[in-house]
């Protein structure tokens, strides 16, 4: 069990993490802090956003922060799985064939898998083993990836040419989903001082340590859930499905599936992470219902009516907010 000391402990290296991100990314404090939380609590990002909005840039203002191991794997239409992962290579020693495993850039701490959605969906669907299991099979072998790890994502809109969807299977593993829009008028005139003006951007030193973060995502772990709020969570998930009765008039209409029971735990999950970077001992429904959409927005499918009407997946999930309560 945690002690007290160890919780501040935590929370001051989180502190200290979103000031140092926060030094380089102006503004987006939302989507720095659902980084944040998807870090504690072993879940992986999907970053959505037109080029030019930071989002490579977050991802490495981050590795910088934690100062672990960090790679990035451009995505490609031409990338192979085995680009990513890696390869048995034939070398020969003293006369003796043999092969050896050459590990791709999958084998780091921190993955950035920028425009993720410009791959085939046959690279994509290789990250499936690593995101989910932590792991790597090549041929007979599995090899374990080094904790903490964490995939990051870019992807551009899927209206952009040269843009191919993700599949629901691979979507469905990132724990939370961040959107990225254009900066406001003061943000991107300190945009242009920041990038035009002495020494430009610089990546924050390391701050936090592996041991750091597997620590503080056993504090997480912790924060206890009372059962009302447990079961207000549940509600609100099962409140997606156009099936449920309690489901608001246009989930009904427009949805075509609901989120999952992976929604419900990465829902429940994130609210643990939220509480604790905003200093709480337990869960509040505040903490449920800041984390509603990035845990639950991208696991929503609309039909085709939905389509076609042009609804919104964060209206939707305005409807069910309004419609349930604790």
């Amino acid at each position: 069990m945690s002690t007290k000391q160890d919780v501040q402990e935590t929370m001051d290296v989180f502190g200290r993490l979103q000031e140092a991100i926060g030094s380089v990314i102006v503004g987006h404090k939302k989507i720095i802090e659902t980084t944040l939380i998807a870090l504690l609590c072993e879940g992986n990002v999907l970053i959505e956003g037109v080029p030019g909005l930071g989002k490579t840039l977050l991802v490495r203002a981050l590795a910088g922060a934690l100062g672990l191991k960090f790679s990035r794997i451009q995505f490609t239409p031409d990338l192979m799985p085995a680009d990513i992962i890696g390869t048995d290579i034939l070398t020969e020693e003293s006369g003796h064939r043999e092969f050896k495993f050459s590990a791709g850039p999958l084998f780091a701490n921190v993955v950035l898998a920028d425009e993720i959605n410009r791959a085939t969906p046959k690279t994509q669907s290789a990250l499936l083993e690593a995101m989910q299991e932590r792991t790597v099979t090549v041929r007979a072998t599995t090899y374990l990836l080094e904790e903490p790890y964490i995939v990051l994502a870019t992807q551009n809109p899927i209206e952009m040419e040269g843009t191919y969807p993700l599949p629901e299977a691979q979507v469905d593993r990132f724990m939370l989903k961040a959107v990225i829009d254009y900066p406001s008028l003061e943000e991107l005139t300190e945009i242009t001082t920041r990038n035009t003006e002495g020494a430009g951007i610089t990546i924050p030193e390391a701050i936090a340590t592996a041991s750091d973060i597997i620590q503080a995502r056993k504090i997480v772990r912790e924060i206890p859930v009372a059962d009302a709020i447990r079961t207000y969570a549940s509600r609100l998930v099962h409140a997606t499905r156009p099936a449920d009765p309690t489901a608001p008039p246009r989930i009904r209409d427009f949805v075509e599936y609901g989120a999952s029971p992976r929604a419900a735990i990465a829902l429940i999950m994130a609210a643990k992470a939220h509480a604790l970077l905003a200093g709480e001992p337990n869960v509040r429904p505040s903490d449920i219902e800041a984390v509603l959409e990035p845990a639950v927005v991208h696991r929503l499918l609309l039909n085709f009516r939905g389509e076609a009407e042009g609804v919104t997946i964060p209206e939707l999930l305005a409807d069910i907010r309004q419609e349930i309560t604790v």
